[in-house]
């Protein structure tokens, strides 16, 4: 990408969103972009193809606070006509952003390097080196997949199979362009990939050589594949291990098992989204997990011993104090999901009076003989207290 192209490409723009949105309303954009567009959903059609590599370029730098703050200063800076010495600066001024950039690690997608202050390094050279660019290796793409698991496979973790389509090297051509594997050096650029140009005021500019489109190498016979770039599309299924405790809508990183790099570049990283579907029975809060349990009016009542089922484990014996009221939590330790330091949260077990709704003769009188037995007793006189003095 040359830096032109990178200032004139609005990445809010792509995603539909404002210059102010959050975090959330950006993610939110370009899942639904993502999931139109993705070349799964739209077999063949080129045109969505494109489409969805310039949303996923966009979501790489917009969705990094860090890279996005680059980004919308690099923007500031020539999207205004271009940057100008400030007073002062003499007939020379020699500046490198990549000392503006240059701490940016991690590589966005779009620009497969290792981030804006990659792009930018060779931009202005320093005290008249005159001796260009080398072309550096390139960072793998990144790569953003979601898979959903159940809620047992999100607590206990799983490994899943994981279908993925990146830009990769071209197979046919052996990531040559070539369609015999030997392309020749750019004479143009001498294979740096990058020609500098003057601008005046002491420093000048570095762009991709547009002759080897930034390679530094040219193709005699063009790779009928991938048309001579030394890139095509590549999908490949690879088992993917989910850790253990994992959340609804959490984004796990994968080091490495993005894209493959270029010329010796590392590969980049694969970005899961978790998505975790309801138990039946069982919820979760946190590190712990939670059950309702229905209780019988004589046990809430008298106390006693009831059994409590857990998640993939024997049921487990809690103690009813005399008296429990409805709604109760009561607590079964090590019961529950598991934490990041491998220990288990709790159970978290909450009492519901059952009220049953059909009653044999017997029970009926006893029924009744307890609630003549306990006439006496005014169950909302509190009540009306609380009530009057309010």
């Amino acid at each position: 990408m040359s830096t032109k192209d990178f200032v004139e490409k609005d990445y809010y723009k792509v995603l539909g969103v404002p210059k102010d949105a959050t975090e959330a309303e950006i993610k939110k954009a370009y899942r639904k972009l993502a999931r139109e567009y993705h070349p799964d959903a739209n077999k063949g059609d080129t045109s969505a193809e494109e489409r969805f590599k310039e949303i996923s370029e966009a979501n790489d730098i917009l969705g990094d606070p860090k890279k996005r703050k680059e980004y919308d200063e690099a923007r500031a800076l020539f999207g205004n006509g271009g940057f100008r010495p400030g007073p002062g600066a003499g007939g020379s001024f020699n500046f490198d952003l990549g000392d503006l950039f240059g701490g940016a690690q991690g590589g966005a997608g779009g620009f497969g390097g290792g981030g804006l202050g990659d792009m930018f390094g060779g931009l202005f050279n320093r005290g008249g080196a005159g001796t260009g660019t080398r072309t550096q290796p390139r960072r793998g793409q990144d790569i953003e997949s979601e898979v959903t698991l159940s809620f047992t496979e999100a607590v206990d973790g799983a490994t899943v199979p994981l279908r993925m389509s990146s830009q990769a090297p071209c197979k046919a051509c052996s990531g040559t362009g070539d369609a015999n594997g030997t392309p020749r050096v750019c004479p143009t650029c001498v294979g740096t990939g990058q020609v500098s140009r003057g601008s005046g005021g002491g420093f000048s500019l570095t762009d991709p050589c547009a002759d080897c489109k930034g390679r530094g190498l040219i193709a005699e016979n063009p790779c009928e594949v991938c048309k001579g770039s030394g890139r095509a599309r590549s999908s490949r299924t690879m088992q993917v291990r989910i850790p253990a405790g994992v959340f609804d809508g959490q984004r796990i990183r994968l080091r490495g098992k993005g894209a493959p790099g270029e010329r010796g570049g590392p590969a980049g990283d694969l970005y899961v989204v978790v998505h975790v579907g309801a138990h039946p029975v069982f919820g979760r809060k946190d590190d712990n997990l939670t059950v309702t349990v229905p209780v019988s009016f004589a046990e809430a009542t008298l106390g006693g011993e009831i059994r409590v089922p857990t998640l993939g484990g024997p049921a487990v014996t809690l103690k009813l104090p005399p008296g429990t009221p409805n709604g109760r939590t009561m607590r079964a330790r090590g019961k529950g999901a598991v934490r990041k330091d491998g220990t288990r949260g709790d159970l978290l077990v909450t009492v519901e009076v059952a009220v049953p709704t059909a009653l044999s003769d017997k029970a009926r009188e006893a029924l009744e003989a307890f609630r003549d037995a306990t006439a006496d007793e005014d169950t909302r006189a509190a009540l009306f207290e609380a009530a009057k003095g309010a």
